[in-house]
């Protein structure tokens, strides 16, 4: 094979499988800054922007390759001590902005989406399945399909129970799942429980359900809870969306 053929066929490849797929626009509706984090899964490369911060009114962008899976996420009351930057909520543990491969320590609000190959279908869903610390929404631009937006406007940490609050500085900033908040397998949905004919929803997991339906309230959540489009289309993720 000739130098130009193996050149040829390399683009090719690279086009039809490590092409960017998906771009990615943030906006932070919320009043306050927002430490996005992204998370690449099957230990596949991670994305160009691991973390980074987004003022309040501010927008930025990320392109995605496909096939690829993984998720976002919000940090907030993000600063820096001694060189070590932490979050009182989501944080990734890195030490730094940018998370590194490291995913959110719960509770956390997580949008997860997986792009598909040959512009087939994505699925993409907002959960609460690890606690909530932030309202959060995706909305594909463009594609093909249902192409529906998934969003949990609501602010559940007005509302979080007292046994799931998370609190700092004498404020509620974050509200547990019960797996996280009691450990046991009929909230987990583990051991035992790992069906979803075992693993019913609880009183908790309503609770999260009734506060935003369109959002995964526990593990086995899907009927209503996982949207899909397909062509490639652009996504945008909101935090602090409009209800």
């Amino acid at each position: 094979m000739n130098t130009r053929v193996a050149l040829s066929l390399t683009l090719a490849l690279f086009f039809l499988c490590g092409a960017d797929a998906a771009t990615i626009t943030f906006n932070n509706k919320c009043s306050y800054t927002v430490w996005p984090g992204t998370l690449t899964g099957d230990q596949k490369p991670q994305l160009s922007k691991t973390g980074f911060e987004l003022a309040s009114g501010a927008s930025t962008t990320v392109n995605v390759p496909s096939p690829w899976s993984g998720r976002f996420w919000g940090r907030t009351g993000c600063s820096s001590s001694s060189g070590k930057f932490t979050c009182a909520t989501a944080d990734c543990g890195s030490g730094q902005v940018a998370c590194n491969g490291k995913g959110a320590v719960p509770p956390a609000t997580l949008i997860e989406l997986t792009v598909a190959s040959n512009k087939g279908k994505d699925y993409y869903d907002v959960s609460n399945v690890d606690g909530f610390n932030v309202p959060m929404s995706i909305a594909p631009q463009g594609g093909s399909g249902q192409c529906k937006k998934s969003s949990c406007p609501a602010n559940i940490n007005n509302v979080c129970p007292a046994e799931l609050q998370v609190k700092s500085g004498g404020k509620v900033v974050a509200c547990k799942s019960a797996c996280l908040a009691f450990n046991k397998p009929e909230y987990c949905c583990t051991g035992t429980h790992n069906t979803a004919d075992k693993c019913p929803p609880t009183s908790y997991s309503q609770f999260f359900e009734k506060q935003c339906p369109d959002a995964y309230s526990y593990a086995f959540d899907d009927k209503n809870s996982s949207f899909t489009c397909s062509a490639w289309p652009n996504y945008t993720i909101t935090f602090c969306p409009a209800p």
